[in-house]
């Protein structure tokens, strides 16, 4: 799963990685983002690439109850061309989240490890995403989930699930403006290969959402 993550480049950096015309507003970075909160995203409207903040969680437009989001940070990408949630966003709301590393818990025997997980060749990438808007009496609100598949050999040692990290070159392809068979859009997901990464330890301080500093990436022998 990815439960937590971090995005530390300045605007101008991503507004050049992922070839922006217009400024990102109200842009901030973070050293630990978690659920809940505003997370920066990027889609393709049929004329142009846009950025933008989503909350993370997602609330299909059909939910009742706004909460439902806390449950839905991630989705199986092996099932989400098939699930009620997920099925009309593969088709047509996919986006791409921006981040540059993530967090990561693996299990000891005595307790649970934070690390921080980063690409090896690059600094910036986007995870696969899916995106819907909700609306309830007067209050609209735009969410987002990340896409997630079964560890790669490097991450099994980590944890058995792992968010999808899009190569450079597939990222546009995945927020392609075209409508696809929400079965395409998986299989789509299933040529991908993750770039290699690396990890390193991190202290617990990380564990508290609250948190939000250099202390976070910190690393512990």
């Amino acid at each position: 799963m990815c439960g937590r993550y971090t995005l530390l480049a300045d605007e101008l950096e991503i507004l050049q990685e992922y070839d922006l015309e217009n400024p990102i507003e109200s842009y901030q970075t973070s050293y630990n983002i978690a659920p809940g909160q505003q997370v920066l995203a990027i889609i393709h409207n049929g004329r142009e690439k846009r950025a933008g903040y989503l909350r993370w969680g997602l609330i299909p437009s059909w939910a009742k109850d706004e909460k439902i989001g806390y449950k839905m940070i991630n989705a199986r990408s092996e099932t989400a061309d098939e699930k009620p949630s997920f099925k009309s966003l593969m088709a047509q709301k996919r986006c791409l989240i921006i981040a540059d590393s993530f967090y990561e818990w693996k299990k000891t025997e005595r307790e649970k490890q934070p690390k921080r997980i980063e690409l090896k060749e690059r600094k910036l990438f986007a995870f696969a995403g899916l995106w819907d808007k909700w609306v309830q009496n007067d209050k609209t609100v735009f969410t987002c989930t990340i896409l997630t598949k079964d560890s790669n050999e490097f991450m099994q040692d980590i944890h058995h699930r792992m968010p999808i990290i899009l190569p450079k070159d597939r990222e546009d392809g995945w927020i392609t403006p075209k409508k696809l068979q929400p079965e395409i859009a998986k299989q789509f997901l299933q040529t991908i290969e993750i770039d290699e990464l690396k990890a390193y330890n991190v202290g617990n301080y990380v564990n508290a959402a609250k948190h939000n500093d250099l202390q976070c990436i910190e690393p512990i022998a």
